[in-house]
């Protein structure tokens, strides 16, 4: 099923959109808009805008096209149909739409790639519980000692005055 289609019903909808869900939890990061630093979450994000920092959610990640994450990812489940630049690590299924394109490493027990959908790193279909011992971890290829996916060895951290660029884990 297309994430970003119209539900025809309630079973159509991730668990924790259905209605009468304790779960029901959803933020949207809108086009436009770009965060710089991690995005946590217990329930779902949708991303339409730009993230540059890890984004974790326990119920769903969403990229929509035209939504853009350079960082790891660490859900239940990952649609994504924008860009991902980093590794993807779900505990229960990734979904790439026509329109997606990964640059990064993708851990999951299932995996489904629409045709046209780009992956440029490893694809590894772990069992439930290897992907559940990883999580909290670091996808392979994006380790934090190593380069990001970018290839820069610089991060960027939140401060009251602003972003500050950090390489080697010293602000410039």
């Amino acid at each position: 099923m297309a994430m970003f289609s119209t539900p025809k019903r309630d079973g159509d909808l991730p668990v924790a959109l259905r209605p009468g869900s304790h779960d029901a939890r959803l933020s949207v990061l809108a086009a436009g808009i770009r965060v710089i630093g991690q995005i946590e979450t217990e329930g779902v994000v949708k991303i339409e805008g730009e993230v540059e920092g890890s984004v974790r959610a326990e119920g769903q990640v969403l990229v929509a096209k035209g939504g853009v994450v350079k960082g790891d990812i660490y859900t239940r489940q990952a649609v994504v149909a924008g860009e991902v630049h980093g590794g993807i690590l779900a505990e229960e299924r990734v979904e790439l739409q026509a329109s997606s394109v990964i640059d990064g490493d993708i851990t999951a027990p299932r995996i489904v790639v629409e045709e046209g959908g780009q992956v440029n790193g490893h694809l590894k279909m772990a069992a439930p519980d290897a992907v559940h011992r990883q999580v909290g971890r670091t996808p392979e290829r994006n380790r934090p000692e190593s380069p990001t996916a970018s290839g820069s060895p610089s991060a960027f951290t939140i401060s009251d005055s602003g972003p500050k660029k950090v390489s080697a884990g010293r602000p410039n």
